[in-house]
């Protein structure tokens, strides 16, 4: 279990503990058996500071965002970039033809598949899922391609929790990765947070857990709309958690005024290829 990603497991656990909520704001049957063996642990570690009800709301808005860009804008191919114990394959409406591609490690692959396999899970009707195992770190496109995924055809590409695990080179670099191989009509579904979050005091004990376990957040931007562009997304939708369309009424902070510097922010966002 040494090369499965923890950080995978807690976010499975958190997800788990939504669903097991009245009024969840979604439902994921298969995520606490795939929180084991360590996401139940570690959620409680890192469990404070709005953490499980960031996760509960950036789960339903890219869960919105999927089926909604699908619905909408017509891509038949979707890559989830750092897939982990994600299940929106087997749980997600999808239209007929759709491919989905599920880019990760892949140890974490190799796990995840033994597990739902033994849950007798089942890709959602409409769904073609394929694997992609990958070190995200180095060249992993060929791979993609490999699996069938044409650049040729609209693309949308979720990237959650990953890019603040990034440094701002990096992050940049895997934007612009996704553009260069986006055709006209593709799309982004994705989450970062603010730089002023990465130095508040108030988001210290959570970050000093991370560095202790060696997966430190390195990245957040005050300015995302500006991020994006630069490699080249347009942004179509930002929310903060706590916003009209982003858990309204489940965020238990205040969303400050977009002109007030120095606040701690979460972003999701959705964004189109720009200047194709």
């Amino acid at each position: 279990m040494e090369a499965v990603s923890y950080t995978a497991q807690w976010t499975a656990a958190a997800r788990a503990e939504e669903s097991a909520r009245e009024d969840a704001l979604f439902r994921d049957p298969l995520a606490r058996d795939l929180a084991a063996p360590r996401g139940f642990e570690l959620l409680d570690e890192y469990g404070g500071g709005g953490l499980l009800p960031f996760i509960a709301i950036r789960t339903r808005y890219l869960d919105d965002s999927v089926e909604e860009i699908l619905r909408d804008n017509g891509p038949r191919q979707v890559v989830f970039v750092a897939a982990g114990m994600d299940t929106r394959a087997f749980r997600l409406s999808w239209p007929a033809g759709t491919t989905v591609y599920e880019v990760d490690h892949g140890p974490l692959l190799a796990e995840k598949s033994r597990r739902l396999a033994g849950l007798g899970a089942l890709p959602a009707s409409g769904a073609d899922r394929r694997e992609v195992p990958a070190d995200l770190a180095g060249t992993w496109l060929p791979a993609l391609r490999a699996a069938g995924f044409d650049p040729a055809e609209p693309t949308l590409w979720v990237v959650e929790g990953l890019l603040f695990f990034l440094t701002e080179d990096q992050a940049n670099g895997v934007l612009t990765t996704l553009a260069g191989a986006s055709a006209p009509g593709s799309w982004l579904a994705v989450d970062l947070v603010s730089r002023a979050l990465l130095r508040s005091p108030f988001s210290q004990t959570f970050l000093k857990a991370l560095r202790a376990a060696g997966t430190p957040w390195r990245f957040g931007t005050d300015e995302p709309e500006e991020f994006l562009a630069a490699a080249g997304w347009k942004v179509r939708d930002l929310r903060e958690p706590g916003e009209e369309g982003a858990g309204a009424g489940r965020w238990p902070y205040e969303v400050q005024p977009r002109e007030r510097r120095g606040a701690s922010r979460s972003w999701l966002v959705r964004a189109e290829i720009a200047g194709r």
